[in-house]
């Protein structure tokens, strides 16, 4: 408990008033959870839909904000829609038809943006994003935040969060002057992206420490 605290203190004496830090506990156990808690941590963030809901029912009882930050699968979006607060992944016109709920509890939501040329990677392409996002914002139950990313394997983290904050301002904020947010840098490059104008981050490690092995299939 000492050393967690220890790493959960030293992030976040370099916050800005105003970022929301998720911390993501991927792999590890809903005990970790509640001990992030009660060191007075809201928001978190998991990726796996099974474990994610898994540790949502058995910590039900603390009220947490959960992120979804991975890739959802679209005949996995309602159940994700059920103990999820936000998405960070909102990548393809099929998630948006699966999310869709009218008169259901607004679900706050990232498109994900795909920085790279790899079509595997997931994300809407730059050129792409000005279609989607009024889609997205017609979409029923879906509240657009802004813009989620993740920097390419090789490229400069810095860089690829500036590119970002472009995207943001030049496409997004016409069409929705209140998706301001930008969901973007982990364990290894947050400060990059505070410097870039983040308003969510998504990290891991440099809190939790190592992961385990994933004890959740």
């Amino acid at each position: 408990m000492t050393a967690l605290a220890d790493r959960l203190d030293a992030v976040r004496s370099e916050l800005p008033t105003g970022v929301t830090l998720v911390v993501v506990t991927k792999f590890h156990p809903a005990s970790l959870v509640r001990e992030l808690h009660a060191l007075g941590v809201r928001d978190f963030g998991e990726s796996r839909h099974q474990e994610a809901s898994a540790k949502a029912a058995e910590l039900a009882d603390l009220g947490l904000d959960w992120h979804f930050i991975g890739q959802l699968q679209s005949n996995k979006a309602k159940a994700v829609r059920g103990y999820a607060r936000v998405i960070h992944s909102l990548d393809r016109p099929s998630l948006l038809g699966a999310l869709a709920e009218p008169g259901g509890r607004p679900l706050e939501a990232f498109v994900q943006v795909n920085l790279t040329d790899d079509p595997r990677r997931g994300g809407v392409r730059p050129d792409e994003l000005a279609g989607f996002a009024e889609r997205a914002l017609t979409t029923p139950g879906l509240r657009l935040a802004g813009l989620m990313a993740v920097p390419g394997v090789d490229a400069e983290p810095a860089a690829e969060f500036a590119r970002v904050r472009e995207l943001r301002d030049r496409v997004l904020l016409p069409l929705a002057p209140g998706a301001t947010s930008l969901s973007m840098g982990m364990s290894g490059d947050w400060r990059a992206a505070i410097r870039e104008g983040a308003t969510h981050l998504r990290i891991g490690m440099a809190i939790t420490g190592n992961r385990p092995d994933p004890a959740y299939g």
